[in-house]
């Protein structure tokens, strides 16, 4: 019998899954998280959950981690203090960056640049270049490096990148410059950048090598003390961090290029839905992760997650694979207010966060939030967790009231108010994600999880025409779950630059080959077998001379078949959806990419009993909610009790130990033999 600990940390709460791989049993736990320092919540959360379970932490296989150590250290300016080595005339190449200024007309006036991760007192430059094929045209000037190199040391950089003009083609002198840089600051962590992003676009290789080398400290520190921690407690599993782009790493690979967790935390959930959809059925799904302060939205067709090439965290943008993640400042603790210039409600971004939190959770909180209107309405019942948990309902009238005075509205018409604007909020984010992107969200089902998900799933999903509206299996620990249950996952990337006419099959396919014998290598040093490591290959394609390009996944045996035809014919069809045109110019190829994946672990679902269809035998009480301009009667049901095929007439409201689901009028919601709620329109 084999167990996997999902583990997932959030801002406000550490969640935990436990999971039996021979049983699909599975035990889950929420406990308080601990800024401070992480690793103390968590080893709380392991010890509570393993008590639970009725096991000791040894019994664990593998401890599997989405983690925003990364993103919290970029987001609030706690990187490293870098030092960057570039080639000699291009010591300004982060502070020209790119041209792109966000914001409507005129937005450069008001937009206050970001600054570099790497100060330009603390950028060096060094004689020595390589051409774009990779030829050396001039050799690298060692005396002027290790000068260069201990006027860092004597500046107190704390972590070192090198990046220099066409690395990407031959990393020779960047491999004698670290050779260097580990004998004069031997205790510094270092990243080249040939290593981290082999690619053409010199600012973007730059800018990602020194955005990996500011976060190596910060999460080299978190991975070693959970480590040491996790050891203490008596727990041998490998320990394993979710990639941005929903794989798995090993700790010790994520010690070495954090800049591939930097979306750790939104990629959990997205992978606990395709672990849901595949046991459900369903293969088409726009996920909506509510938090408290934002709500994460994705795309997943045919099982498969968007991705995207680039990882975005506040201002930064680096080129690293991520899901296709959109967030929008919508959450239960989202702040409304109305602006004395317009008059006008508004929801967020700004929020109540988890201390003081909403009025309702008798905090301190003063100021109404998303989650105060839901209590007002009826929506969140006042007992929750088992009546362990109670909502101060009046204050939460209160808190309303000030936006019902300042609309000169009655107290319901505000509370609804709100309602309706952080729905409009989330409707905005999957559009982008859906209809932006070309896709119609008709024909794809909406998840709703995170604290909030399934409290707003049901109405979100009228807005997007999205049906059924899911509300999962523990929707409050889902993320914990997509940890638990995706696979590993490795990559490397090589620029090819090349036309498509110019450019037979039989190359690729021999470059291919021996991109996939070096990621597959990875993997096998990280102890997996090689039966159970598969490839896959991205070809990135553009229009000669666009700037931009799109990424295509392939296997060997396609492109066998269809050889390099198939790839543009393919690229047509992607373009045309993205931008609805085409261009009669010729295809370039830019870059190549071989991905290794491990097994795909086909972990058992847990089945409920089949009931008689009446969820009779879950009800605990009537209840009174206030839904389409009127009071209505309702019933509150213990999720714990449903049964499957069980069919809940709306509106109902559906409690458990981490999320409440709300079923309104005119919908029903049915129980499949997984658990998970499909509402329907009646």
């Amino acid at each position: 019998m084999g167990y996997r600990l999902g583990v997932d940390v959030g801002g406000t709460f550490t969640d935990l899954l436990l999971f039996d791989t021979a049983t699909g049993d599975f035990w889950r736990h929420k406990t308080p998280s601990t800024p401070h320092d992480s690793s103390e919540g968590i080893l709380t959360g392991v010890g509570a959950i393993c008590a639970s379970a009725g096991i000791a932490p040894s019994e664990i296989d593998f401890f599997l981690h989405g983690t925003t150590v990364a993103t919290n250290a970029v987001l609030e300016g706690k990187g490293a203090k870098v030092g960057l080595v570039t080639t000699e005339g291009y010591r300004h190449i982060l502070q020209i960056a790119r041209s792109y200024v966000p914001g409507g007309l005129a937005g450069w006036i008001v937009w206050p640049k970001p600054v570099p991760l790497a100060a330009l007192e603390n950028t060096v430059t060094v004689k020595g270049r390589m051409d774009a094929a990779g030829h050396e045209v001039r050799p690298l000037d060692e005396a002027e490096a290790r000068a260069q190199l201990l006027q860092l040391k004597a500046s107190g950089v704390e972590a070192v990148t090198v990046s220099l003009i066409n690395a990407y083609a031959n990393g020779a002198h960047e491999t004698r410059i670290g050779q260097l840089v580990a004998e004069i600051m031997p205790d510094l962590p270092m990243s080249l950048s040939h290593e981290v992003l082999p690619e053409m676009q010199e600012y973007e290789r730059t800018l990602t090598t020194v955005a990996n080398a500011a976060v190596r400290p910060v999460v080299g520190k978190y991975v070693a003390n959970l480590r040491t921690r996790l050891a203490a407690a008596g727990m041998a599993g490998k320990l394993s961090l979710l990639r941005s782009d929903g794989g798995l790493m090993s700790a010790e690979k994520a010690e070495e290029h954090p800049v591939n967790i930097l979306m750790s935390g939104p990629a959990g959930g997205v992978t606990g839905a395709i672990w849901v959809g595949r046991s459900a059925g369903i293969r088409n799904i726009l996920t909506l992760d509510v938090g408290g302060t934002s709500t994460d939205v994705a795309l997943i067709e045919n099982l498969e997650p968007r991705r995207q090439r680039t990882t975005e965290v506040g201002h930064l943008a680096v080129r690293a694979s991520a899901l296709d993640v959109k967030t929008v400042g919508a959450g239960g603790g989202s702040i409304a207010y109305v602006p004395e210039l317009t008059g006008a409600l508004r929801v967020g971004p700004q929020s109540a966060g988890a201390v003081p939190g909403p009025v309702a959770y008798g905090k301190g909180g003063t100021l109404p939030t998303v989650t105060d209107a839901n209590v007002v309405l009826g929506y969140l019942p006042e007992n929750l967790l088992g009546g362990t948990f109670k909502l101060d309902r009046e204050g939460a009238k209160r808190a309303v009231q000030t936006i019902a005075d300042a609309l000169g509205v009655d107290l319901m018409a505000a509370a609804r108010g709100i309602i309706d604007i952080v729905n409009e909020n989330m409707f905005g984010a999957l559009r982008m994600i859906s209809v932006q992107q070309g896709y119609d969200p008709r024909h794809f089902a909406l998840m709703g999880f995170g604290g909030a998900g399934p409290l707003h799933v049901n109405a979100v999903a009228r807005l997007m025409g999205s049906w059924p509206a899911v509300s999962p299996v523990s929707p409050g620990v889902l993320c914990a779950l997509g940890d638990a249950t995706t696979r590993m996952r490795t990559e490397t990337a090589r620029s090819f630059s090349r036309l498509a006419t110019e450019t037979r099959t039989e190359d690729l396919l021999a470059i291919f080959e021996e991109m996939a014998a070096q990621t597959r290598g990875l993997l096998l040093a990280d102890g997996l077998p090689e039966s159970e490591i598969t490839s896959e290959f991205e070809v990135d394609v553009r229009y000669a001379g666009q700037a931009f390009e799109v990424p295509l996944t392939i296997t060997a045996d396609v492109l066998h078949q269809d050889g390099i035809p198939g790839i543009l014919a393919r690229f047509d069809e992607e373009h045309k959806r993205l931008f609805t045109f085409n261009m009669d110019t010729p295809h370039e190829i830019v870059n190549l990419r071989a991905v290794a994946l491990g097994k795909a672990l086909d972990l058992p679902a847990a089945e409920l009993p089949v009931g008689d269809g009446s969820p009779a035998a879950a009800k605990m009480r009537d209840h009174v909610l206030w839904m389409d301009g009127r009071e209505q009667a309702a019933v509150i049901y213990d999720r714990a009790l449903l049964r499957a095929g069980d069919v809940i007439p709306g509106p109902a409201i559906v409690c458990e130990m981490d999320s409440t689901t709300l079923i309104e009028s005119g919908c029903t919601g049915t129980v499949d033999r997984f658990g998970n709620i499909l509402i329907n329109l009646a």
